[in-house]
């Protein structure tokens, strides 16, 4: 995966193999400046696919063949990349737990040609990551315990899909259509059928027939290809009461869950449920939470982020060593460009919480710790090179719904608004 990186990555690191500076230590962090707009929180989400992908990053023969032959980066420093394997060290905000501006996600401590050219891998991990998981994140919040199920690979890249549905689970959805997604990641898999199958039966009634023969009368059908009443009656006819569910797919969804509840209860089929599915996002499923829909199935705008396909995440140098001695104290640096100004030294992460909710961010130059009302944030993932923070997939599900519970109730609706917790900058004491 070497190559998974840009240009100038390797530009800075030849210029730094020349000039020595490639040895001194640095520290570079990931933050977001800002939430995308209308955002109250972030989801941290890439972890555990970044750690498994440092294992990847290295420049095989085929890779340094085509930065010699494109002549990207001269023969020496083709030499160094040959035996590239990163030997610093890792911290981040563990899987699943919200962020707010300036918060230190990640914390990469190595040389600064160890360190720089992780930068484009980090970022294309976690801000693909992080935007699907603070959209499905809402989306949980406004189901309001109803299931969800990914089902966007139809609508983004195949490798963004396997993502998606990865961040999505990890924000509290159910389950995922995307079969290599559950293989790989141990997700629940679901799946209805589409209205070709239907079309390409003689009738609508021939297709049910034909999905409860194979599948059992527990499958869901779908009932919105030609007449919802009809199909209704049908389904429950060739299904009989004791029909699993219906999915809707199209309509005014929230009048068609109380018609189709409303019918088939009067059919007895009164535990089959109802999965409604059409272009739905966090809006539109905070408008059904008075119709007696029983899951929903969110596609395109979830894998692209409802509206914020990146997490607008950046990746900065905050501190460096004074010079290339091993033992060089590090000297805090940072940028003062006009609207992307950085802080400067390395930072430490704590949640300040009062009575089970959150109440504000402390990121702080230095490691004090007021262990009373502050939870630590930073937790190591890699030693020397070697992964120490990997974790399943679940456990970061639970921190997740445990995070999301902790935040203000203000600060978890759909509205615009500010930052669910302040962030406060505190300085060395």
């Amino acid at each position: 995966m070497g190559l998974f990186t840009d240009h100038y990555e390797l530009t800075m690191l030849q210029a730094s193999l020349r000039d020595g500076t490639w040895r001194r230590r640095t520290v570079f962090e990931m933050f977001a400046r800002r939430l995308p707009r209308g955002r109250r929180y972030g989801v941290t989400a890439g972890t555990g696919r970044l750690l498994a992908a440092l294992a990847e990053f290295r420049f095989g023969d085929e890779e340094l063949a085509f930065l010699e032959d494109r002549q990207v980066v001269a023969a020496d420093t083709v030499a160094w990349l040959a035996d590239y394997r990163f030997a610093g060290d890792i911290w981040g905000y563990a899987e699943g737990e919200t962020y707010f501006p300036g918060s230190p996600l990640l914390v990469v401590e190595g040389t600064f040609a160890d360190s720089v050219v992780l930068e484009t891998l980090a970022l294309s991990i976690y801000n693909h990551d992080a935007a699907v998981a603070a959209a499905a994140s809402r989306m949980v919040h406004a189901a309001a315990g109803r299931p969800l199920i990914e089902m966007g690979s139809r609508r983004t890249h195949e490798a963004s899909a396997l993502a998606a549905a990865r961040s999505s689970y990890l924000a509290g959805f159910e389950s995922t259509s995307n079969l290599e997604a559950g293989r790989r990641f141990g997700i629940p898999t679901r799946g209805t059928s589409s209205h070709a199958f239907t079309l390409v039966h003689d009738s609508e009634a021939a297709a049910f027939a034909s999905q409860v023969a194979a599948l059992g009368p527990g499958t869901t059908l779908l009932v919105d290809t030609y007449d919802v009443p009809t199909a209704v009656a049908d389904a429950v006819r060739i299904a009989g009461v004791g029909l699993g569910a219906v999915r809707i797919d199209s309509g005014d969804l929230a009048d068609q869950c109380h018609r189709v509840r409303s019918q088939l209860d009067s059919l007895g089929a009164t535990g089959a449920r109802i999965v409604v599915t059409g272009d739905l996002d966090e809006y539109a499923i905070a408008a059904l939470a008075s119709a007696p829909a029983d899951g929903y199935g969110v596609g395109t705008s979830l894998v692209t982020g409802s509206g914020a396909p990146s997490a607008e995440l950046v990746y900065k140098l905050v501190a460096r060593a004074g010079s290339d001695a091993p033992d060089a104290p590090l000297l805090g640096v940072a940028k003062r460009s006009v609207g992307k100004p950085t802080v400067a030294g390395r930072k430490w992460a704590f949640r300040v919480v009062r009575e089970f909710t959150a109440t504000e961010e402390v990121v702080r130059v230095g490691s004090d710790y007021d262990g009373a009302h502050e939870r630590p944030l930073l937790v190591r993932l890699v030693t020397a090179g070697d992964v120490v923070g990997a974790e399943p997939l679940d456990v970061a599900r639970m921190r997740h719904a445990q995070a999301r519970a902790e935040l203000p109730e203000d600060g978890r609706r759909l509205s615009a608004g500010d930052p669910a917790i302040p962030t406060v900058f505190e300085e060395e004491t």
